[in-house]
């Protein structure tokens, strides 16, 4: 490594390759959708340059600022609901001596599983005659639910189905991050007599700060590209109550042919999800950092 650092050149080459990966396959499309987002397209016939009209139209359309509340609460189940229950189910499997491998593998399952495969068996769940959920309502004397074609419960089904999938897969982050920490000082935070929940709250939960700000953050980006397990269950309906901003553009783009009305909407989730995450970092950078 210091032989190649010597010769800036070998160096570059070496580069090379993913940079170009990276500027054709991320750099290039960004710019692509920025330019036609200031067009008219059709995918066939050549694009005309209509100035500030898509986004003029999109500032003026009620469904695209339903989907972009969406996100809004996609984000918020992440951050407030989904994140307590991925540190809290960390520590409790951080916590116990055995089958602590068989605990880590069933959590993260449902992450490697294909969100076709998720949609599907959520969508089965959710069957107001023979789901599983129904059934239990009915077990208990309560009448049914129709879930995904309830505008007023069809969202809340998604977010319970995309938090499942993905609550997993932060877990094993976190949990890594716990099972990091010094073995003496857990040691000697018992020798101390604080007790399970003092230990998880004033020594565990801190140390892990770092990567819970990293889950938080992969939520927020998570949520703004949401669109696949939206797609499989309700392809943005009922009325458009689950589109989010990237179904909202998938089906004007690809349903109605306005690829560039879509292109601007692809731009302004580029620009939202930036504006996000600088303020997600600009309000966690001025906390303690604690190294161990």
């Amino acid at each position: 490594m210091n032989r190649t650092m010597r010769h800036p050149l070998t160096f570059a080459l070496l580069l090379l390759p993913t940079l170009a990966l990276y500027v054709i396959f991320f750099v290039y499309p960004v710019l692509q959708s920025f330019y036609y987002g200031f067009t008219s397209w059709d995918g066939v016939s050549k694009a005309a340059f209509v100035g500030l009209d898509n986004f003029s139209e999109l500032a003026a359309d009620p469904k695209f600022w339903k989907a972009f509340l969406n996100n809004i609460w996609l984000i918020l189940f992440s951050c407030c609901v989904q994140v307590p229950l991925i540190v809290t189910f960390s520590l409790l499997i951080g916590g116990v001596k055995r089958w602590q491998s068989f605990y880590k593998t069933a959590v993260f399952v449902p992450s490697i599983l294909s969100t076709a495969v998720i949609g599907i068996l959520w969508s089965f769940i959710y069957e107001p005659q023979v789901g599983l959920l129904n059934q239990a309502l009915q077990a208990v004397g309560l009448p049914p639910v129709y879930w995904l074609s309830d505008p007023d419960w069809a969202f809340v089904s998604i977010l319970i189905t995309n938090g499942w999938q993905w609550t997993g897969f932060y877990i094993v982050l976190v949990l890594a991050a716990i099972l990091a920490i010094p073995k003496e000082l857990n040691e000697a935070v018992a020798i101390d007599g604080a007790s399970g929940w003092q230990k998880a709250l004033y020594i565990t939960v801190p140390l892990i700060r770092g990567i819970i700000m990293v889950v938080i953050l992969l939520s927020i980006t998570g949520a703004m590209k949401a669109a696949d397990i939206i797609l499989v269950m309700t392809k943005g309906g009922p009325f458009g109550s689950t589109d989010v901003m990237a179904t909202y553009m998938i089906n004007r783009s690809f349903q109605l042919f306005r690829y560039g009305y879509g292109a601007a909407v692809a731009v302004l989730i580029f620009v939202f999800t930036l504006l996000l995450t600088a303020v997600f970092k600009l309000l966690t950078r001025g906390g303690e950092r604690i190294e161990y």
